[in-house]
């Protein structure tokens, strides 16, 4: 069996789907723990994702230590752009006396240092979807060989406190390394909702530590007119959304935060004001007839509004 064959069609090319750092994860527990109660390494490894998309492996490296088994299973992101891809997951499994499955994080797995996150501060940051798998997993070859006792489990990525600089990880107060958070097991190429979950856990852990008024903004001319007004230092967090003005306004909603602004361009800012909550070009346009349609009703001349609709951009139409 080769590689992770399903794909998706995006923008007209055919990518390949990978699997996440979650699904490793399982898959190295699940490996693991075969190797343990068996004292046999196994040849492949099969998980069921959330997705419904099952994935099926060759363990990277599997062996004993002691009174463990340890099993590594490589990250595969398909055609994605993703910091992680090659690396190796590992889960080191041990009995215990107790009925018990216990989820730690080792090295290279971050630990959460601020409030809001899916754990709670002091923790591995292994979210509760992966660490509900991996007991489901590890209960499923319990039963295999009617083993009645319970498991530890210690999740690490070696390389992966390096690598966590390039995520959001530091931004959000999880240090150390990277972050098992995913909760469909499947990784989608160029799929930006790593990005939206980030930010969605930003304003979570901001509204968390007490925050009740955001500053939003899509891009670097947003967070510059912050910086050249003096704004940035009125104490008020500020979060980058990208183009997602909906999942940042539904989640400030649901946070309890009271008062937002938008900071950005006018390009941006005026899709807000035909209902556009995604605001990449790929996604959605008519920036031009909400200038004229919104002018209109302000009395503008007929002059004016063909002057709109003919500007070839958002700049243009706020000059005319």
């Amino acid at each position: 069996m080769g590689s992770f064959e399903h794909y998706k069609n995006v923008n007209g090319k055919k990518l390949r789907l990978g699997y996440t750092t979650g699904t490793c994860a399982v898959l190295a527990a699940k490996g693991a723990a075969y190797a343990l109660l068996s004292g046999m390494v196994p040849n492949r490894i099969r998980v069921m994702t959330p997705k419904g998309i099952e994935v099926e492996v060759e363990p990277a490296e599997c062996f004993f230590k002691g009174g463990c088994a340890v099993c590594g299973v490589k990250k595969d992101a398909g055609d994605d752009v993703d910091v992680t891809d090659g690396l190796i997951i590992y889960a080191s499994v041990e009995r215990i006396a107790s009925k018990e499955i216990l989820i730690e994080g080792g090295v290279g797995i971050g630990t959460v240092t601020k409030p809001g996150l899916d754990q709670k501060v002091g923790q591995a940051a292994i979210n509760s979807v992966p660490r509900q798998q991996i007991k489901e997993a590890l209960l499923s070859v319990a039963d295999e060989f009617s083993f009645q006792e319970g498991f530890k489990v210690v999740i690490s990525a070696p390389g992966g406190e390096e690598i966590s600089a390039k995520t959001f990880n530091p931004k959000l107060g999880i240090t150390g390394g990277i972050s098992i958070i995913g909760t469909g097991g499947i990784v989608e190429p160029m799929s930006l909702s790593a990005f939206s979950d980030a930010m969605r856990l930003e304003i979570r852990q901001k509204a968390a530590m007490g925050c009740k008024k955001m500053i939003f903004v899509p891009g670097n001319y947003g967070r510059d007119y912050l910086k050249r007004e003096g704004l940035e230092k009125e104490g008020v967090p500020v979060v980058m959304i990208s183009n997602f003005m909906g999942d940042a306004l539904d989640e400030a909603v649901s946070c309890g935060v009271l008062h937002t602004v938008i900071a950005g361009h006018a390009g941006k800012l005026v899709k807000c004001a035909a209902g556009i909550m995604n605001t990449h070009s790929s996604m959605a346009d008519g920036r031009a007839e909400v200038f004229v349609t919104h002018a209109a009703l302000c009395g503008a001349s007929l002059e004016i509004l063909h002057s709109l609709f003919d500007s070839v951009t958002s700049d243009e139409c706020v000059r005319s």
